[in-house]
């Protein structure tokens, strides 16, 4: 059996405690507040109806990241794309009224969300989400592509019907992952340690 200083067994158990946060942490959902620290307000003042869409540019969205919509007074609508453009709130895939909406993201795809209160999604208070295809390959990150790039005809490519609360599949597969590479972490550490 190995004999080890108490520096050698310390450095051992911080890279394998740094090894472990690092796998950990690169395979965890993010959670995004929506519109940063204002959150989901109605534009006012010097605030441009393209604020939240710039917001989300400079963000890359991911399946199993987390929107948070935090709110007063107000609702959050999920829409088609033509609600959307339209600021169409009488026909909402789902409305939520809560105040502090988290909703996790379960596919990739474009997600079209606007205030339900009267007049707020015409001043500006309307966001579109470009959540990426994971790809096996690692790439450098950068920002998101604008939802109007790439001739966007207004078509969303996707089921608009298929929106709802948070699939149960998606929780459990990242929690069940997250267990599994906690338990991996604990005995590689373990082994490096006794080895």
């Amino acid at each position: 059996m190995a004999s080890f200083s108490v520096t050698e067994l310390f450095n051992h158990v911080m890279f394998s405690t740094f090894f472990i946060t690092f796998v950990a942490v690169s395979v965890s959902p993010f959670q995004f507040q929506v519109g940063g620290e204002r959150g989901w307000i109605n534009p006012a003042g010097n605030e441009t109806a393209e604020d939240y869409n710039k917001w989300a540019e400079k963000n890359r969205f991911h399946v199993g990241d987390v929107l948070r919509f935090k709110y007063e007074n107000d609702s959050v609508l999920v829409v088609n794309h033509t609600d959307y453009k339209e600021c169409i709130v009488s026909n909402p895939i789902t409305k939520f009224e809560d105040g502090n909406t988290i909703l996790r993201i379960d596919r990739y795809g474009f997600f079209y969300f606007v205030s339900g209160q009267p007049g707020h999604c015409n001043a500006g208070q309307k966001l579109i989400i470009r959540v990426m295809v994971q790809s096996a390959e690692v790439h450098t990150p950068r920002a998101a592509p604008s939802p109007k790039e790439n001739g966007d005809s207004g078509g969303d490519g996707w089921d608009s019907f298929n929106w709802g609360p948070p699939s149960l599949n998606s929780t459990i597969k990242l929690a069940v992952a997250s267990y599994f590479l906690t338990i991996l972490g604990g005995v590689l550490v373990i082994f490096y340690v006794f080895m």
